[in-house]
């Protein structure tokens, strides 16, 4: 989607927030596109390693500039052609921390510049049908009833999402982005494109 709206074979310099772990969205994006290079954010020393193991092994390493931190230990002007950011926004405590974080990206893309945001939206216990799909997932892929608990309680105590798209829109849009694009949902997971057009409401 990040190719689509950049355009094919484009060169660009792509904010990556909360990248530690896996890697994925940056392993994949650098496949795809070898003019672009990344700055990967991440305040978690140890999921960043793992996302630098994980760059090495994917020969991407040379793109990815990593930084330990967040996105507000960044160089406050405009250097961004894109950004990224995937699960965080529903591990971030209250609207004030998720529209912060969202801010200081805006600050830091150039005008017209596109975020992927994606993550958990809608309140885990207001959607019980959606629960029991999620756990059923979990069993497909061979959990058992003890582990399927204990994941379910982790997510219940560990995260709080947006309580809607409508509040993920606000977010946006409270911080200078346009009206987001949903690309991609799935149960409580959703995916959203937007540009930066300035002029926070």
């Amino acid at each position: 989607m990040l190719s689509a709206a950049l355009g094919e074979g484009t060169a660009a310099r792509v904010l990556v927030v909360g990248a530690g772990g896996t890697a994925g969205e940056i392993i994949a994006a650098a496949r795809l596109e070898p003019q672009w290079s990344f700055v990967a954010v991440d305040p978690s020393a140890p999921m960043l390693n793992l996302a630098r193991d994980h760059l090495v092994r994917a020969e991407v390493s040379d793109r990815v500039e990593t930084v330990l931190g967040t996105v507000s230990d960044l160089d406050r002007a405009p250097s961004f052609d894109a950004a990224i950011m995937i699960g965080v926004l529903h591990h971030l405590p209250g609207n004030d921390a998720k529209q912060d974080v969202l801010a200081q990206i805006a600050m830091r893309l150039y005008p017209d510049a596109p975020l992927i945001v994606a993550g958990n939206y809608r309140s885990y216990a207001s959607q019980p049908l959606l629960m029991a799909a999620w756990a059923a997932r979990w069993r497909m892929n061979g959990a058992g009833p003890e582990e399927v608990q204990a994941k379910m309680g982790k997510i219940l105590q560990d995260a709080e999402p947006p309580r809607s798209e409508d509040e993920v829109i606000s977010l946006l849009e409270g911080v200078g982005f346009n009206e987001p694009l949903r690309f991609f949902a799935s149960l409580f997971w959703g995916a959203w494109l937007a540009r930066h057009v300035g002029n926070a409401k």
